[in-house]
């Protein structure tokens, strides 16, 4: 049975103010790069200003800002209470050379979807968040432990924001952590790790004509990506993510038909399992280029652009089996625990907190990074009372 407080606070969430919350942030190009998220954060600080809560805009870079936000406990003196920390990401991708039918920045709404980009990955999640917090509040709850929400800048690139959080201290009392990514309100217990590597081979210029004169740079980059067929990861199956992948995202080589390349360069996109090591991973990829370029007279280099560990939860930890409780609570369904393949600001807070993680946001992971993204606006609804009836669960609520 619903505690009475949580039950007013989950009657107080107006359908109306929550898409009209979430179309104020669908406005706003946070596209990275630049992602400019200092925008999306102070409307945010507005919003919860409004309500009656305080949040901080905290610059990371000129024009890119994360935002922060608590609602303290009655025990905030207290150094052992529980503080569960909301987190979400405030840039976009882009919009893509597709044409959209619905305006990408419109949050345009066609019966349950609500269009726009963001609306799944992820300022839906964000918003829903904000939104629980907010609707706490109204209701008077007090809560036992501490509730707090970091918006950050630059996930979709490079994490900046996070980093910035784990660095600045910001988050270090965490006890247990959500991150609403898209996951169909799904409890994601695990994903990826992401290791982007920026690949160059250099030959030597020469006339078309005569290419025997010169090294071909192309030609060394394509036996190097013939040999990655035949490249078998070191790794132990995960129960939940499987097995790694690598995909050659962009190539690029050359100046014009007629001349022997002499710089072709390669981005390489490998997510990896737990128990991987990436270090162990760029040595022999380095090695197996070096051992195609050797024999054709050219050089090369490999530089790391990303490097994000995989994040795993234990399934039988607590916090998640009260997670699955309040779904199966709320929704009247069984969810088992799953993982997935993308990566989150977990990858930062996860090594730096050694806390439970659970990604769960309203969003569908399938429309992430599409065209004409778009959002359940009913299970973004359903986001808001998950998010602060788990808050409650986990925090507790002061008796009055």
């Amino acid at each position: 049975m619903t505690n009475p407080r949580v039950q007013k606070a989950m009657e107080l969430i107006n359908e109306q103010e929550a898409i009209d919350f979430l179309r104020d942030l669908i406005a706003i190009n946070s596209v990275n790069p630049p992602g400019a998220e200092a925008a999306v954060a102070e409307v945010i600080q507005s919003h919860l200003a409004r309500a009656g809560l305080r949040a901080e805009v905290d610059e990371v870079l000129p024009g890119r800002s994360n935002v922060l936000a608590e609602l303290t406990g009655v025990a905030a003196e207290n150094k052992d209470q529980r503080v569960l920390v909301f987190s979400g990401h405030l840039d976009t991708v882009p919009t893509g050379n597709i044409p959209w039918k619905h305006d990408p920045f419109g949050g345009e709404r066609v019966g349950n979807k609500m269009y726009g980009r963001g609306t799944t990955d992820m300022k839906g999640g964000v918003a829903a968040m904000v939104l629980a917090m907010e609707y706490l509040h109204r209701a008077g709850i007090k809560l036992q432990g501490t509730l707090r929400f970091a918006g950050t800048a630059g996930e979709e690139v490079d994490c900046l924001g996070a980093k910035a959080v784990a660095a600045r201290g910001q988050v270090d009392d965490a006890t247990a952590m959500v991150i609403s990514e898209p996951s169909s309100n799904r409890p994601f217990i695990a994903h990826k790790g992401a290791l982007w590597l920026d690949i160059v081979t250099y030959g030597k210029t020469a006339h078309g004509s005569m290419p025997e004169q010169g090294v071909n740079a192309i030609t060394a980059m394509a036996r190097f990506i013939h040999e990655l067929e035949s490249y078998s990861f070191t790794y132990e199956h995960h129960a939940l993510l499987g097995s790694p992948t690598m995909n050659v995202g962009v190539i690029q080589g050359g100046v014009k038909t007629n001349v022997v390349p002499d710089q072709c360069s390669l981005m390489l996109d490998i997510r990896t399992v737990p128990g991987q090591v990436h270090a162990t991973i760029v040595d022999e990829l380095k090695q197996l280029l070096i051992s195609v370029c050797e024999p054709l007279g050219a050089q090369c280099e490999i530089r790391v652009a990303n490097d994000l560990p995989a994040v795993t939860t234990d399934a039988q930890h607590p916090f998640i089996a009260l997670s699955q409780g309040t779904m199966q609570h709320l929704w009247g369904t069984e969810e088992p625990v799953s993982g997935v393949n993308y990566y989150t600001d977990g990858s930062i807070y996860g090594p730096h907190l050694q806390v439970p993680i659970l990604i769960c946001g309203p969003g569908e992971p399938t429309l992430a990074h599409q065209p004409d993204e778009w959002i359940d606006t009913e299970r973004y609804l359903d986001s808001i009372r998950f998010y602060l009836t788990l808050a409650a669960a986990y925090l507790g609520i002061e008796e009055q």
